[in-house]
């Protein structure tokens, strides 16, 4: 099916699904809802590990990446009745918001059709929700600051996980920046994380002070990379692997080898929705071991607190 055909309503595992304005442009180089919906339903195999039962902040584009987007994290009530959901109590705001969960390849189609562009997850699945079982370390350049200059901020942060023993995973943002997933027993609170990450950042701003910061300013990061390890917060998401982004090209947060990253002969565009199908016959998924190779975070800890 193709752009101006008719609307389809494919039969999806054990759900049906109608989708809409299929024809509509989503990205300005004439990319539309339709090739978003397809991208994420040929991903789903390689997605769909990461997700199982974790909530999800939706960031929805109904006309596309130059239109109006808005967050949702309530699971809207029109939503089928298939669509699997979380209530989460969030003390803070004294409220109790209904997450969903994106667990087969009907809801993440559902997703799609709904102009969610990007797949941002919690950090913790349902079952041990306040225990995270991935930290993440994320790279975000400053003005000033090349990709360049992330690849080199990143190598040392595997240095550092080296040292404790720590298995990092490399990703790009698919925006400017770099994520580094750190697979974890779920046994540390979203408290204990961050201090750990931010033990971390620190260890990496002492080393090379000229190009890494922590500095929570953003006038005051010009130049530098900056090391969000408050990305470890309970309630917060991040881009997962093979989500694609609401940037021109169609850009895809892609994983990396650490060879690739210290070859530094790539940048954040080679990665789209173009690519990534063929760099997965290629390579295959990257981040497999992931799942399988949590790792233990006390020696790091008892630095930390």
């Amino acid at each position: 099916m193709g752009q101006g055909q008719p609307y389809i309503r494919p039969q999806l595992p054990k759900q049906q699904l109608q989708l809409t304005n299929l024809d509509k442009v989503f990205w300005p180089e004439g990319l539309t809802k339709f090739d978003l919906i397809e991208y994420y339903v040929d991903m789903a195999p390689v997605l769909l590990p990461y997700l199982r039962d974790r909530p999800l902040v939706l960031k929805r584009y109904p006309d596309g990446i130059t239109g109006e987007a808005f967050y949702q994290k309530e699971c809207p009530a029109y939503a089928p009745e298939w669509v699997a959901t979380l209530p989460v109590y969030h003390a803070d705001s004294d409220k109790t918001i209904n997450y969903i969960l994106c667990n087969n390849e009907a809801t993440l189609a559902w997703l799609a059709n709904q102009g969610c562009i990007e797949v941002h997850a919690w950090l913790s699945r349902a079952g041990r929700l306040e225990y995270p079982d991935l930290a993440v370390m994320d790279l975000d350049p400053a003005a000033g600051a090349t990709f360049a200059e992330v690849l080199e901020i990143a190598l040392l942060v595997n240095q550092a996980l080296k040292e404790f023993h720590l298995i990092g995973y490399p990703k790009t943002s698919g925006a400017s920046g770099l994520h580094i997933f750190i697979p974890l027993y779920p046994r540390w609170t979203f408290r204990e994380v961050t201090a750990a990450m931010g033990y971390l950042a620190q260890l990496i701003v002492q080393v090379y002070p000229r190009k890494a910061t922590t500095e929570h300013l953003i006038q005051k990061r010009r130049g530098k990379v900056y090391l969000d390890y408050l990305q470890n917060v309970r309630g917060r998401s991040m881009a997962f692997p093979y989500s694609l982004r609401p940037l021109p090209g169609a850009p895809v947060s892609t994983p990396l080898t650490w060879e690739e990253v210290a070859e530094k002969k790539i940048a954040p565009g080679d990665f789209n929705i173009h690519t990534i199908r063929g760099r997965l016959e290629r390579y295959g998924d990257l981040y497999r071991d992931l799942l399988e190779r949590p790792n233990d975070l006390t020696p790091l800890l008892e630095l930390a607190i």
